[in-house]
């Protein structure tokens, strides 16, 4: 899929114009530090509410449209929004980052790109680093169509991070954006090799 012509295009479906609910209260309930980089980051919403919680936040995305508008809605932010490629981070991104704050990047790829997803993650995250993700686990789909956003089950999630990391919090949130209740799933993993 060509992102960025999506965002040219103004067909950017899932920016819902705010960050992720369940990721908001999360971030509103756990007291998290650091430096943080949100993968796929858009329009950027997840990058302005880490810093708003008080986390050093970058956003990457490969799609140069979409962070010209983060940059344009968030100003003050413009410096922390990233052009590149999470399956081949610069390497200033390499193991710099004690979070990782997911929403909606990896149900954008198709599933023969999660082990890169994995890698991106793994090249990103330092060992300790905690991994937050806002997952979209059950993407309502019509008969026939097969994504984006591409559904995931929860054993899928579990075993692209079974070797390495360990699961801290795992709970279906009480808060998404209309249409994804009970659709989304809040993993917390912690890097450990």
């Amino acid at each position: 899929m060509d992102w960025d012509e999506k965002y040219q295009k103004g067909e950017a479906f899932w920016d819902k114009g705010a960050p992720a609910p369940a990721m908001k209260q999360y971030l509103a309930r756990q007291t998290v530090r650091g430096r943080a980089l949100v993968p796929g980051c858009g329009r950027g919403h997840e990058v302005a509410l880490a810093v708003e919680h008080g986390l050093d936040a970058t956003g990457l995305d490969i799609a140069p449209t979409g962070v010209a508008e983060a940059r344009a809605k968030y100003p003050h932010l413009a410096e922390r929004f990233v052009t590149g490629n999470l399956f081949d981070p610069p390497e200033e991104m390499r193991g710099a980052y004690d979070v990782v704050l997911e929403h909606t990047c990896m149900s954008a790829l198709p599933p023969t790109l999660r082990a890169d997803y994995r890698r991106g993650i793994d090249l990103t995250l330092r060992r300790g680093g905690l991994l937050i993700g806002v997952w979209f686990i059950n993407p309502a789909l019509d008969p026939g169509e097969v994504g984006p956003p591409f559904p995931f089950s929860l054993p899928d999630l579990t075993a692209l991070f079974a070797e390495g990391y360990e699961i801290l919090e795992d709970y279906v949130p009480d808060v998404a954006f209309p249409g994804r209740e009970g659709r989304e799933r809040v993993r917390v993993l912690r890097r450990v090799v």
